[in-house]
């Protein structure tokens, strides 16, 4: 099925009573879209998420409505199975989900997604909306080191670099076979960096012959470099925000890209808290919880302007690689389970 680019606990029972003026739904205007007849919002509501350490915009959320944000972090491996089993038995409890766009696509074509239409979009680019679906960042890619075990003289300055013996062992990185962020990610070295396939197949097997230690997603990638088991990674420049005061840096490619997937957030078509899930998408969408988002837990956003706190991150050339299919997606991973002997 090909796809384009381009594109929990119990809840409480209680009321909480919002001015209409603090958020109003954006669905009046919209066809097909229902306008709750009251303001009352729900006290809670019951997010699923694969980005890390957003606690920042949860708690700016509450302070800004009463409403309280509940969330539950799903891994993007495990996103896709773990919404869709709850949805087919009519358990899912989430009213708000945030992941990886292809994710939230796939789970679009399953009917989970409700065709809600913020407010907030309204200057968003016409890219960034997909019928419900709303693109707020780019889930970006690089290479982070130890700053006490590598001098930032030694990092590597391009992606090939990776491929140097004097790395062997001392890389970690998400599973190339599983992880499909960074299925993506090394597709998209081989469409937007490399010359020739056999340069990028080159790069491939050096860093396979690197013997990389693998970890189920991005999220622990920081840890073995925190702690000088591994010296670099390839992982996200935000965990120098969200891990501080850790020895963290990031490696400053030249002429090369910082490249992800791009991040997006839907609200259920079966929301349990439906007036809290629209106002709570209304907030994350805002001007004021991107500024959050880059400042607090270093994200790269979309908000014209807003840069995470990370020096030199305004200057790299951040840009979103292609979605891949889901055919692509299992062939490239069989594909690279051969290449780096993954067991």
């Amino acid at each position: 099925m090909k796809r384009k680019w381009g594109r929990l606990g119990i809840l409480l029972c209680a009321m909480t009573v919002v001015p209409a003026a603090v958020f109003a739904t954006g669905s009046e205007e919209t066809p097909g879209v229902t306008t709750p007849a009251s303001q009352e919002l729900e006290s809670s509501v019951a997010t699923y998420m694969s980005i890390t350490a957003i606690e920042p915009v949860l708690d700016a959320f509450q302070a800004k409505t009463g409403v309280k944000a509940e969330n539950t972090r799903v891994s993007t491996a495990r996103f896709v199975s773990t919404v869709l089993t709850e949805f087919e038995a009519g358990k899912l409890q989430a009213d708000v989900l945030q992941a990886p766009l292809p994710v939230l696509e796939i789970l679009k074509e399953q009917g989970v997604i409700a065709p809600f239409l913020p407010k907030a979009v309204a200057d968003y680019p016409d890219w960034a909306k997909r019928d419900g679906i709303y693109l707020f960042g780019i889930e970006y890619v690089g290479l982070i080191y130890n700053t006490e075990l590598v001098k930032p003289e030694d990092a590597p300055r391009r992606y090939e670099d990776l491929t140097d013996p004097k790395w062997k062992n001392q890389i970690v990185m998400a599973n190339p076979e599983s992880h499909a962020t960074t299925i993506g990610w090394l597709i998209g070295l081989k469409e937007n960096v490399f010359a020739t396939e056999a340069e990028w197949r080159n790069f491939l097997r050096g860093l396979a012959a690197n013997n990389p230690m693998f970890v189920a997603s991005f999220g622990p990638t920081p840890a073995p470099i925190e702690s000088g088991e591994k010296k670099i990674g390839i992982s996200m420049p935000k965990y120098i925000i969200t891990k501080a005061p850790a020895p963290l840096d990031w490696a400053r490619v030249e002429n090369q890209p910082l490249m992800g997937t791009p991040r997006a957030i839907a609200m259920t078509s079966k929301a349990p808290n439906p007036r809290a899930a629209e106002a709570f998408m209304e907030y994350w969408l805002s001007d004021e919880a991107m500024s959050i988002l880059a400042r607090d837990v270093g994200e790269y956003v979309l908000a014209p302007g807003v840069f995470p706190p990370i020096d030199g991150m305004d200057k790299a050339n951040v840009i979103p690689i292609r979605e891949l299919s889901d055919e692509e997606i299992v062939k490239w991973g069989a594909e690279f389970k051969e290449i780096f002997a993954v067991k």
